[in-house]
């Protein structure tokens, strides 16, 4: 009952989630109180999508789907939801724990598509609330900046870090937590915070998706219980570094 959620008590509100994602959306239905249905789809041959909805929806519809490997998710996001709409839902959230296309904030080069931007407005134009975790915010303070949504109080940010704070104390012994870069302190930082443990982050240098040189702090690792966080890893170098 979560005020911030924007279908917290909502009894008659449907939970729509693919075959892949059914054991989250099992777990989240349960939590918050949601009825189930699942999302059919097929593939031609060819690479397009066919999806099939239930056939009569309530007005407050929830899509779960997490954006790892996105493109072919955003479209079948596009397809779900302009269905949706058509068979009776009015109020559109998408839960996506892993939101994609974050990085790109800016044109780094002349040229260059700002994808947050884009696919930003492009989640906004589908839905009327979008919750996720963590997402990857680095020039922009809010998801709203993000994604311009019509309410800005329905961009709802969750964090792991308390979470993982807890996991983290209930398993090391005054743990140090090590963020891989500046970017990585508003994760780092809170999940310290909670159980008042040391912390650091280091320094990256990028020239390139796989080359990356990173500095450490200057703090004493000797003897010390390190454990390393961040809110992702894409090929997981820079936490190899």
């Amino acid at each position: 009952n979560d005020k911030t959620m924007p279908f917290a008590d909502l009894p008659t509100t449907t939970l729509l989630f693919f075959e892949d994602e059914a054991a989250s959306a099992a777990r989240i239905a349960t939590a918050a109180g949601m009825t189930l249905a699942r999302i059919e789809r097929h593939r031609f041959p060819d690479g397009e999508t066919k999806l099939r909805l239930p056939d009569a929806l309530p007005e407050r519809v929830v899509i779960l789907r997490t954006l790892n490997n996105p493109n072919d998710k955003l479209v079948e996001l596009l397809l779900a939801a302009r269905t949706a709409r058509t068979l009776g839902a009015r109020h559109l959230t998408l839960v996506a724990p892993y939101l994609a296309y974050m990085r790109q904030d800016i044109a780094f080069h002349p040229g260059e598509a700002i994808s947050q931007r884009i696919v930003g407005q492009f989640l906004a134009g589908l839905f009327d609330a979008v919750i996720t975790v963590d997402p990857h915010l680095h020039r922009v303070a809010t998801l709203f900046e993000a994604i311009p949504l019509a309410d800005a109080a329905q961009a709802v940010v969750l964090s792991g870090a308390p979470l993982l704070s807890d996991l983290v104390a209930a398993r090391r012994q005054a743990p140090m937590l090590v963020g891989p870069d500046e970017e990585s302190a508003q994760w780092v930082s809170p999940a310290a915070q909670r159980h008042a443990l040391d912390h650091a982050v280091c320094r990256k240098v990028r020239s390139g998706d796989r080359l990356v040189d990173v500095a450490l702090p200057d703090v004493a690792f000797k003897g010390r219980q390190v454990v390393l966080m961040d809110d992702m890893v894409s090929t997981g170098h820079t936490v190899a570094q």
